[in-house]
């Protein structure tokens, strides 16, 4: 019945989605962890799939570690995560991109940088109005990520250490919602993937002056980023490691989600 659907749609000049066609596949294969990687990991499977209808992949989110859990557990065969494995973790690392991410404020704030010192004075609740940091007079909203995600990880170890952040304000799960929530949001403030903030309806602001863009990414000017990574429980082989391979030299996907291909780096994560 779909296989009749689909050539039905072809005739008539509008086109199905490989994920419509899954009962036809040969190969399966399950996607989830970070959303910061979700829409690349997205683009992806749909580009891929036309390429090799043979092949369904199915891909969702919810956080690097549930993608690290469920690949370990062998419930997924990739598990994307902006972070990488516990030592010991018995999980293969292929790293397959580059993602910078944003603090990011609701789009009415006059607010165009703020210092490290100043971020780590919101996050931690000793700054809470937005004319101490040279704003309106405004209460600051903050909106956090939930302790399972790997951006709240990165964001703690690149721009809050050795500073904590304080536990107060909205907590939300998942870029796009973080995303969307500060657009609408008088006064808040929180951090996401430029994966989610480019071209959104949020302002990124500068950090001690460095605007977040891929090119100072590149050459070490701005330390808010890190390497996204697809763990595979052992080493990927069949379709599995086609599929990685696939994300990480497509370059015209990589750009148009707001990735940096990894061989363009300047610099490591350790030289930061």
């Amino acid at each position: 019945m779909l296989r009749n659907a689909a050539i039905a749609a072809l005739v008539l000049g509008f086109s199905v989605s490989a994920t419509a066609l899954p009962a036809f596949a040969d190969t399966s294969l399950t996607v989830a962890g970070s959303t910061a990687l979700l829409p690349l990991a997205l683009d992806a499977a749909g580009v891929y799939q036309t390429k090799h209808s043979d092949v369904k992949i199915s891909v969702s989110g919810g956080g690097s570690g549930t993608g690290l859990n469920q690949v370990l557990a062998k419930a997924i065969d990739i598990g994307d995560s902006d972070i990488v494995a516990p030592p010991g973790s018995p999980l293969t690392d292929n790293k397959v991109a580059v993602i910078g991410f944003a603090i990011i404020i609701n789009p009415a704030l006059n607010v165009k940088s703020l210092t490290k010192k100043q971020i780590q004075q919101i996050f931690g609740g000793t700054v809470t109005n937005w004319n101490q940091v040279g704003g309106p007079d405004q209460k600051i909203v903050v909106v956090n990520r939930t302790r399972g995600s790997g951006t709240r990880v990165v964001f703690e170890k690149t721009i809050i250490a050795p500073e904590k952040v304080v536990e107060t304000g909205l907590t939300e799960d998942a870029t796009g919602t973080v995303v969307s929530v500060v657009g609408q949001t008088p006064g808040a403030i929180s951090y996401a993937a430029f994966s989610g903030t480019h071209q959104k309806p949020v302002t990124e602001i500068a950090i001690d002056g460095v605007a977040p863009t891929e090119k100072n990414i590149l050459v070490g000017k701005y330390p808010f980023w890190s390497y996204e990574h697809m763990f595979t429980n052992g080493v990927p082989s069949g379709e599995v490691a086609k599929f990685i391979q696939f994300v990480e030299t497509s370059n015209d996907l990589l750009v148009k989600n707001g990735f940096i291909k990894i061989s363009d780096m300047k610099v490591s994560e350790s030289s930061r």
